[in-house]
């Protein structure tokens, strides 16, 4: 077969031709007419080259939420504590924290997230990612006792949120640094005894203020740090005596601080002989009531009665000046 002088194709020997070289044009002219009649009716993806659909284009990255603000989803938020249990270790924060998980209004962190002591660098995201996710008129907390003697946390508390609620579980100083010293000898018996601990020198009676068990207890010390920061207003004092005598009594305070509806009432509560402090009652559904567990309420070692005459001489000035800028008198003196 031979080709003209000006390149169209000749007829072959049986009379037939070949299909013009226009035809294939024709045909993806007409496919694309089709196509946007379709469209017409209704929306059409977009076509790449080729007439092959086109993938559609993807949504924008959602940029990270900005620092402070709730992360909201269809279960909830997660926000940043309205309010924290500050203090004080063994004064009664973790049976202060049971009982107001019992409110419907209340959503707290289990574990203490040592955040504002321990875990700073970490960033303000990481922390507000810790915290369980509340609806609408729920109040998101937690409760880290050791923030009460870290001298860094009431600013970086304030820094998060100046209207941060702070609740300070106290008790008797003397009482409680027996109860500290208890719960160390349970981890380590090998530890010297309570009065070689507390005293630098027994025989002049000069208590060593540089052993925690004695300088949580120095509350007032404390508090004139957080007063730097946070006004009175902010707090709540919490007596983990009465915490223990009458739980429902001084709930009511803990509820109306928040501005719960008072729902933990005395309904909720027996008191356990054998631990000596009190529990919750079966919940709904429950096969047994809700009590602390064997950490708690371990039997005190005996104290020579004369070490703890001279602790409570030695706390007596600083919880006087508790008493005074609290506006409260605990009756530890």
């Amino acid at each position: 077969m031979g080709c003209s002088p000006g390149g169209s194709p000749r007829a072959s020997r049986g009379g037939l031709r070949r299909p013009p070289a226009r035809a294939p044009l024709l045909l993806g002219m007409l496919l694309l007419g089709t196509c946007l009649l379709y469209c017409l009716s209704g929306p059409c993806p977009p076509l790449a080259l080729g007439g092959a659909a086109a993938p559609a284009p993807r949504p924008p990255p959602r940029a990270p939420p900005a620092e402070g603000l709730p992360v909201a989803d269809g279960f909830g938020s997660r926000r940043f504590p309205q309010a924290i249990i500050v203090g004080v270790k063994k004064g009664g924060t973790r049976a202060l924290l049971e009982f107001l998980r019992v409110h419907p209004d209340v959503r707290a962190l289990g574990a203490e997230p040592h955040f504002f002591d321990r875990g700073y660098e970490k960033g303000l995201r990481w922390y507000r990612n810790l915290m369980p996710r509340t609806l609408e008129g729920q109040i998101t907390m937690e409760k880290t006792p050791s923030y009460f003697v870290t001298k860094e946390a009431p600013r970086r508390i304030y820094n998060m949120s100046r209207d941060t609620k702070l609740i300070v579980v106290v008790r008797n100083p003397v009482t409680r640094a027996i109860s500290d010293y208890t719960q160390t000898l349970s981890k380590t018996p090998a530890i010297p005894s309570f009065q070689a601990l507390a005293f630098k020198n027994l025989s002049t009676g000069l208590i060593d203020t540089t052993w925690s068990a004695v300088r949580i207890g120095i509350y007032a010390k404390h508090l004139d740090n957080w007063l730097r920061y946070f006004p009175l207003s902010k707090f709540l004092f919490v007596s983990g005596e009465r915490l223990v005598r009458d739980p429902a009594g001084e709930m009511g305070r803990v509820q109306d601080f928040l501005g719960l509806k008072r729902v933990v009432t005395d309904k909720h509560f027996y008191f356990n002989e054998t631990k000596g402090f009190p529990c919750l009652k079966k919940p709904e559904g429950s096969s047994r009531p809700r009590c602390l567990g064997k950490s708690k309420g371990r039997p005190h070692p005996k104290i020579d009665p004369q070490v703890i005459q001279r602790l409570q001489e030695f706390y007596r000035p600083f919880n006087m000046k508790f008493y005074q800028m609290t506006g409260q008198d605990f009756g530890w003196d």
